[in-house]
């Protein structure tokens, strides 16, 4: 592996998302594991208004650009020129552990419902799918996966959701064909 190389795999460890950044860096990748050979087309489309603001990772498929990661969150806000401001952050090593964060963008792929973007996190270039495979009506969660089957997260609005929610949203990425014991939980506090 080359230093320039190795520099962006080390500025992805920074990109920390439960959605867009990690998703940004290794959907573009091409390594991991499948976890569902058969990626379903999103459930829904995706009112962008209601989709805004934080999430927090409540499980994912692990991966390099998050590896040690906990207490991950991702805000999404609209910007100006239309495009999706996306601000990942985390805990590296734990969660008392230095914050980490990374900014980037991502656009819409047209005729998708807003259920499926494009986004970057390093430079002009729209290189990683985020996928918005389901979420709940009233957007209090979120599946958000990438064609390949590779990576996987399910994502909260509430930091710490009930026993109850994470066994439901477990079936419910199971259903969608994810193999979810690669998955992995996130720590909050």
């Amino acid at each position: 592996m080359n230093i320039k190389r190795s520099w962006t795999y080390g500025a992805a460890a920074l990109v920390v998302a439960g959605g867009l950044g990690v998703l940004a860096a290794c959907a573009s990748q091409g390594s991991g594991r499948s976890g569902n050979a058969k990626v379903p087309q999103p459930a829904k489309a995706v009112d962008l208004d209601r989709y805004m603001g934080r999430w927090y990772e409540l499980a994912r498929y692990e991966n390099r650009f998050e590896r040690g990661c906990e207490a991950v969150s991702a805000d999404y806000a609209i910007r100006g020129d239309g495009l999706v401001s996306v601000v990942n952050a985390c805990r590296e090593g734990g969660l008392s552990g230095p914050f980490r964060s990374s900014e980037g963008r991502a656009k819409i792929v047209p005729d998708s419902g807003n259920a499926k973007l494009k986004v970057s996190f390093f430079g002009p270039f729209y290189i990683g799918d985020y996928w918005v495979l389901d979420r709940a009506d009233d957007y209090t969660w979120s599946i958000v996966g990438e064609p390949g089957g590779r990576y996987l997260w399910i994502l909260t609005r509430d930091a710490k959701p009930s026993a109850d929610e994470r066994k439901a949203l477990f079936e419910r990425a199971r259903s969608l064909g994810y193999d979810v014991t690669m998955l992995r939980e996130t720590q909050h506090e």
